[in-house]
């Protein structure tokens, strides 16, 4: 007969398809059952906190939910971390854990329950009747709520017969949220009057508008207004159009980009938080451009907004595309002008793909965006060869890097000064082939597990981490997991300045002791060759032609490819200069 862990692993995988952990005491029984009774494909890390940064990439490479698992105490307590990076990142995920017994805890049990709340996740504990059930609540709370849940079984429940498994009812998920009342109504009408009225009108749109699927509605709303659109590090290639595009907001900008939307006169945010970092530390906008968002947030999240409204941002945006048209084919006054059955208001309704004339181009006879050259507005820096000190340009590389990598990648970041290069110099085409697994919690060491579960997630793309010394070092017992998940669809490029640049950047600029924000350097590549990965040492651009070399080899062949690049700690990300200006 089926036990309570069988009941587990059987529900779990009517719902989710990727399991990642470390097996131990107090989840045997679960991964038994989920190997030999499920379809679910389990992929071991080596580090418990691998399991759930596998879980939280593979959600965002697919938005498919995954689960991660692991023993009760010392292997629950190594995925906290992780685990609160998924609660501030609103990631989705069911991490199987074991619990201590129901007769009580013993010496080397640990108040999980109290732990994972102190890091923002709810706790499920299942039953000796209700295993089914409560893991279909679990599902359940996670996808509505956004946010890891535990699911914890308890060691003497863990391999009792629970009879058959009952037919679980599939998780409900509430419908995206509409605007409610007089008032966001009318602050609808409010932001389709700005824009129609703009002279240059600015769209931003963060990872809320991806996940709600308003790609589309975005595109017909810059396209209606003739508006210039960018978005946060998080929503990159939500617009369709990237022409009009800017790219990303804030430290990772290119300066001419970020003057443009200075520039602005009307901006509408779409599912973005509107941090410190993607508002520049408060001077993304001029004090003269009025700026609305469109959040499913409680409230506004900066005080730069005038005006807010709750919403799901494709319903939003639809609903802006409607008022939009309706004001366009209307005779009536769009900021302060009149436009009657006569005026040229009336006459330039000719339809472009289904879109009216821009309202910009009303007033101004051309849309903003076609005044101004996007193009040269995102050029970056491109660095010399080698910095001054003789060791490679981060810059140059970064950009080297792009020209050869596939086209069809999925890029993994983790965190550290080095985020910047990848994130300015390597475009991708949306918003789950760019991750940055760590940065909302502030944390490194997350990198190599990411490539776990994003290969799992996107099995026919190129998987590229992104990481630096410091947080390859902290994770590297997942290098090996990375090099066996990803296998030739894989490559890492490791920032090796022999430092923790961050700390360098803002401590060591203070005058602090340099000493605890050195590392001896490391050969990653002779690490990467330990596991059956193919290691390249690169101290010049020459020494990046294997990686155009290796693109053109069948993947099922090649080896997983780690670049060690021996870059310069003088070079400072832009993004790092802004932090560096703010806390002088």
């Amino acid at each position: 007969m089926p036990s309570v862990s069988a009941h587990v692993a059987l529900t779990l995988a009517q719902h989710i398809d990727a399991v990642f952990g470390v097996m131990g005491n107090g989840n045997a029984y679960f991964l038994d059952a989920i190997e030999t009774r499920t379809d679910a494909v389990f992929t071991a890390v080596r580090h418990e906190q691998g399991a759930v940064v596998a879980a939280d990439a593979h959600f965002r490479a697919s938005g498919r939910i995954a689960a991660g698992t692991s023993t009760y105490g010392a292997g629950f307590t190594n995925t906290l971390t992780a685990l609160a990076e998924a609660v501030q990142a609103h990631v989705p995920l069911v991490l199987v854990v074991g619990d201590e017994p129901t007769s009580g805890p013993r010496p080397w049990d640990v108040d999980q329950i109290a732990l994972a709340s102190a890091v923002g996740a709810r706790t499920y504990t299942v039953g000796h009747a209700d295993a089914a059930a409560t893991t279909v609540i679990a599902i359940e709370h996670a996808l509505t709520y956004r946010v890891p849940v535990v699911l914890a079984i308890p060691y003497d429940v863990a391999s009792l017969e629970a009879g058959q498994v009952p037919e679980a009812p599939v998780p409900r998920i509430p419908a995206p949220l509409t605007p409610r009342g007089e008032f966001a109504e009318g602050t609808l009408d409010e932001i389709a009057e700005a824009l129609s009225g703009a002279s240059r009108p600015f769209l931003l749109a963060g990872r809320g508008a991806w996940l709600a699927g308003a790609g589309a509605a975005l595109g017909e709303l810059a396209a209606l207004t003739g508006a210039l659109t960018a978005s946060s590090a998080l929503g990159r290639g939500v617009f369709p159009e990237a022409q009009y595009d800017l790219g990303v907001t804030g430290g990772f900008g290119a300066d001419g980009a970020m003057e443009l939307v200075r520039t602005a006169d009307v901006a509408v945010v779409f599912g973005a938080s509107l941090n410190q970092f993607t508002m520049r530390f408060g001077e993304l906008f001029a004090p003269g451009t009025r700026v609305f968002q469109i959040d499913i947030a409680p409230a506004a999240t900066h005080p730069h907004v005038g005006g807010f409204v709750r919403a799901d941002a494709r319903v939003a945006a639809e609903a802006l595309v409607a008022r939009v048209r309706s004001l366009a084919s209307s005779p009536r006054s769009v900021a302060g002008r009149s436009f009657g059955a006569g005026s040229r208001h009336a006459e330039t309704q000719s339809v472009t793909h289904g879109a009216s004339t821009p309202a910009s181009e009303v007033m101004t006879g051309q849309p903003w965006r076609e005044t101004v050259d996007v193009a040269a507005a995102r050029a970056y820096d491109e660095g010399d060869e080698l910095a001054p000190d003789g060791r490679l340009d981060p810059r140059s590389a970064a950009r080297r890097i792009a020209e050869l990598l596939p086209a069809d990648r999925v890029v993994v970041s983790d965190g550290g000064h080095f985020i910047g290069w990848a994130n300015m110099y390597w475009p991708v085409e949306a918003p789950d082939r760019m991750m940055m697994v760590g940065t909302a919690f502030q944390s490194i060491g997350q990198g190599w597990p990411s490539v776990v579960g994003a290969a799992l997630a996107r099995r026919d793309s190129t998987v590229v981490l992104t990481s630096g010394d410091g947080g390859g070092l902290m994770a590297i017992a997942d290098l090996e997991s990375a090099v066996r998940a990803a296998a030739g669809r894989g490559i890492a490029v490791i920032w090796n300045d022999a430092a923790y640049g961050a700390e360098v950047n803002l401590y060591g600029l203070k005058g602090l002791a340099e000493g605890p924000m050195l590392i001896p350097e490391v050969d990653f590549a002779a690490f990467g060759a330990a596991v059956g990965a193919e290691g390249v040492v690169v101290k010049t651009l020459a020494d990046l032609d294997r990686l155009g070399t290796w693109a053109q080899e069948d993947a099922a062949r090649r080896r997983f490819l780690l670049l060690d690049l021996r870059i310069s700690g003088d070079v400072i990300a832009p993004y790092q200069q802004e932090i560096i200006r703010v806390n002088s």
